[in-house]
């Protein structure tokens, strides 16, 4: 694994959210989060939003940024359609292009033993707290066995709506023996009954090149039905909309 491909792994656990039934030891809070999951990927097909990654190495001064165009099907397919990019050609190639090759093939497919259930978690209700000027309910998160992509951290969720807002925490096993932590922080914002992506970090401490780094920012969010200039994805694959093989 090359060394740039690292944080490529820090947001894939977090798309995968499986509503199951909770058994009955499951945090009143928690049972009520997991019921919010249900119809979540139905009421996210047939929009699109623009996205601008940054991907850096910083101790090896390189960057790069693609503006792009996620839009999700209404079969449930993740495509970009690439609209620039400017910086190095390996941060380029091996990690943004590598992540968003990463994060179409989980959306598709979302493996359930990373899903945010009782059945992969124990939980633990911190209760309502301020947070960031808003109230939300702050939940710990324990994984209940050491495996690539579960995580230790924390969901904070919206009172109303019992969605996420928040997604924090730092993987509990390392996807390769080059990586000594993968940490991230993912947002949310609550837009008509759906927790819609607003940002995304993720940093990964490497025994070779250091810290990388990856920043998300997600905008513009529309839907299918109701947007004014609703640009018709191309249908490429992540790496054929950069000019790339994949």
């Amino acid at each position: 694994m090359k060394p740039t491909n690292l944080i490529v792994f820090s947001a894939l656990s977090c798309a995968s959210l499986v509503a199951e039934s909770p058994p009955d030891d499951t945090p009143p809070v928690v049972e009520r989060f997991i019921e919010a999951q249900e119809g979540q990927k139905e009421k996210m097909r047939g929009v699109q939003m623009h996205v601008r990654i940054v991907g850096s190495i910083p101790n090896l001064a390189k960057t790069g940024s693609l503006e792009a165009l996620r839009a999700i099907s209404k079969v449930g397919k993740v495509t970009y359609d690439a609209l620039k990019f400017d910086g190095d050609s390996a941060v380029k190639n091996h990690v943004i292009v590598r992540y968003l090759a990463a994060e179409a093939e989980n959306y598709d497919t979302p493996n359930p033993k990373l899903s945010i259930n009782e059945e992969n978690y124990k939980f633990k209700n911190k209760g309502l707290q301020m947070k960031e000027d808003r109230q939300v309910y702050v939940v710990e998160l324990n994984p209940r066995r050491k495996e690539v992509g579960l995580f230790k951290g924390e969901l904070w969720l919206d009172p109303e709506t019992m969605l996420a807002v928040r997604e924090s925490g730092r993987f509990v096993k390392s996807p390769s023996v080059l990586i000594k932590k993968v940490e991230f922080v993912r947002n949310y914002e609550i837009q008509e009954g759906v927790a819609v992506p607003v940002s995304m970090k993720s940093f990964a401490d490497t025994r070779i090149v250091g810290r990388t780094e990856l920043n998300i920012d997600y905008g513009d969010f529309s839907r299918q039905a109701d947007a004014t200039e609703w640009v018709e994805p191309t249908g490429l694959c992540p790496m054929e909309s950069l000019g790339l093989e994949p």
